[in-house]
């Protein structure tokens, strides 16, 4: 079963799979200052997006990771080594540097890293995706499947706080509790996250030992999610509070399952018109016949009118796919091949000769052996 995965980095920061290390820095800085906190406040997918970012620099930054990562994709990080930034204070202080090079050691929007506070308190878990490959027959009658994947929750043994039970996290030595440390350059000072506890204000003496300090573990879930009728690839069903654990008993984020319609050997799609091949006798072709055709989810009555052409589309209303959001479906269009046959009866021949004949045709002679 596949596991959801985040986006693909060099799409994260917009550059080709060849782009130079200056490229990505370039790119690195216009979306660091495009969906930065200050500039962005209170605005969630903003933060993300910041903290996707950072994620995608880090790798694609560093020359080992970044070969790792053009080798095995998401995959090269399974076993850890991989970036994971939970909140923008954890971007600050190991981009800190960076940050200030690119923003000359200030605050780009002129509202200064102190004015931030410390993360502390409670904090929503990140949203999660989840591609799953589905039949059309799932697209024209709806369906539920059962979804397994990892994702990082709250330590249950130590309630999220890292420390060995009895035990409580203790004062930060580098900052004092602060989260933040203040730099001094001439007559200015910058406060910055604290390198240390990377802003929380606290320390972990005594480890929890399940989840060894990280106040996190890794989880498998299993959840049922419905399908419903008239879906295509690229539908995203958001189901809420499905993805990842929440911090410090923060809520946990949504789960985005986005759906791939695999491809069917009978009939293509296009939005909700269904197209299919009729396959009639030439006899039926030319004097009409009322046939019945097997849709997806049943045989459907098709009129084949008298004199019908080779390549003709015929329209059979409300039997392709289902409006998502609405009633009633699509239409299913036909496309009639006429299926000559490659021997004829000695009956056949004659009267197909006498056919011929009467209406002035020229034809090719009977050669013996030829018919049945």
């Amino acid at each position: 079963m596949a596991s959801p995965q985040p986006r693909d980095y060099y799409e994260v920061l917009g550059i080709p799979r060849d782009a130079s290390a200056d490229a990505i820095k370039k790119a690195y800085r216009k979306l660091a200052m495009q969906f930065h906190p200050d500039k962005n406040p209170g605005d969630q997918a903003a933060e993300e997006k910041f903290k996707e970012c950072a994620n995608a620099y880090e790798v694609l930054s560093d020359a080992e990771k970044r070969a790792r990562y053009d080798r095995f994709g998401h995959q090269a990080f399974q076993g850890g080594g991989g970036p994971r930034y939970q909140n923008v204070d954890d971007v600050f202080a190991n981009f800190s540097d960076i940050f200030g090079e690119f923003f000359g050691g200030r605050d780009p929007f002129g509202m200064g890293r102190s004015s931030r506070t410390r993360s502390t308190g409670p904090a929503r878990g990140s949203d999660l995706r989840y591609r799953l490959e589905i039949q059309l027959d799932d697209v024209i009658k709806g369906a539920e499947r059962e979804l397994q994947f990892e994702t990082e929750s709250n330590c249950e043994t130590c309630n999220g706080t890292g420390a060995k039970k009895g035990s409580s996290p203790i004062t930060c030595g580098t900052c004092q509790g602060q989260g933040q440390v203040i730099a001094r350059q001439g007559f200015f000072q910058m406060a910055t996250t604290c390198p240390t506890c990377h802003g929380s204000g606290t320390q972990i003496k005594d480890k929890c030992g399940d989840c060894h300090g990280r106040a996190r573990k890794t989880v498998t879930r299993k959840i049922r999610v419905s399908i419903p009728p008239g879906v295509d690839t690229g539908t995203q069903l958001r189901v809420s509070s499905e993805g990842e654990g929440g911090f410090r008993g923060g809520p946990p984020g949504d789960l985005y399952v986005e759906l791939l319609v695999a491809d069917h050997p009978r009939f293509e799609r296009e939005g909700g018109t269904l197209y299919s091949k009729l396959q009639v006798s030439y006899l039926q072709a030319i004097l009409g016949s009322e046939m019945q055709f097997v849709n997806i989810d049943g045989d459907v009555t098709v009129k084949v009118p008298a004199g019908t052409q080779p390549g003709a589309q015929i329209r059979v209303s409300e039997q392709g796919v289902p409006h998502l959001r609405g009633k009633g479906r699509g239409d299913l269009i036909l496309q009639v091949d006429v299926q000559l046959p490659n021997k004829l009866t000695k009956d056949e021949e004659k009267l197909l000769r006498e056919i011929a004949e009467a209406k002035g045709e020229k034809v090719a002679p009977a050669k013996k052996g030829f018919f049945a």
